[in-house]
């Protein structure tokens, strides 16, 4: 029960930052949003500081927590490496969508918030370097270089218009650069075939 109900002042907190702003917001607004006392409140977060931390947390947790299981299915490479980007993508969608103040949460020079992203961003390079080692890469390209690549791809696309649909056919070019094909990564220690003389045998 302590548990849903943390859930449901971090909820309230999210209702008054989208309206109000982090600074502006106060702890009687999340109590009123919740439509109880501020010492309710208190029994769960220590001041709004400590509401906005845990509710970025909570936020970037759960994205991290969705690149995860993609870059763990079984699914083909290129399908895993799209599901990856497109859990940090969607965060960053989400939040701008419900409210230019609700990007502060993304803000990873922010007193608040900045450990988090930054622990969120070093979360899904490992992941992103762990399905490249798995995968192999193309020759020159180190698994954390091609991380490195395709978090700036996806980080570009944050302010396209369209970024949803751009998403799958720029995670396709990447895969194709840096697997050798999407879902197809190549085999390293694979000798590749001698191509046949299109003239024949004499």
């Amino acid at each position: 029960m302590g548990a849903d109900r943390l859930d449901e002042v971090l909820d309230a907190a999210y209702a008054c930052l989208t309206r109000y702003g982090a600074r502006r917001t106060t702890m009687d607004d999340i109590a009123s949003a919740m439509g109880v006392s501020r010492s309710a409140v208190y029994q769960y977060v220590r001041n709004k500081d400590d509401a906005f931390r845990r509710l970025a947390g909570r936020l970037h947790e759960e994205a991290l927590a969705r690149a995860r299981a993609a870059a763990t299915s079984d699914a083909p490479y290129g399908e895993r490496l799209h599901g990856v980007l497109a859990a940090k993508l969607d965060l960053v969608l989400q939040l701008a969508g419900d409210s230019p103040h609700a990007t502060e949460l993304l803000d990873g020079k922010a007193r608040l918030f900045g450990e988090i992203c930054t622990t969120f961003a070093s979360g899904l390079r490992d992941l992103l370097a762990a399905l490249f080692t798995e995968a192999g890469t193309a020759e020159g390209v180190e698994p954390r270089e091609a991380a490195d690549i395709c978090v700036a791809m996806v980080v570009g696309l944050e302010s396209m218009p369209g970024a949803r649909d751009l998403l799958a056919p720029a995670t396709a070019a990447l895969a194709t650069g840096l697997l050798g094909a999407p879902g197809t990564p190549p085999t390293p220690s694979a000798t590749p075939p001698t191509p046949s003389d299109p003239r024949g045998t004499s």
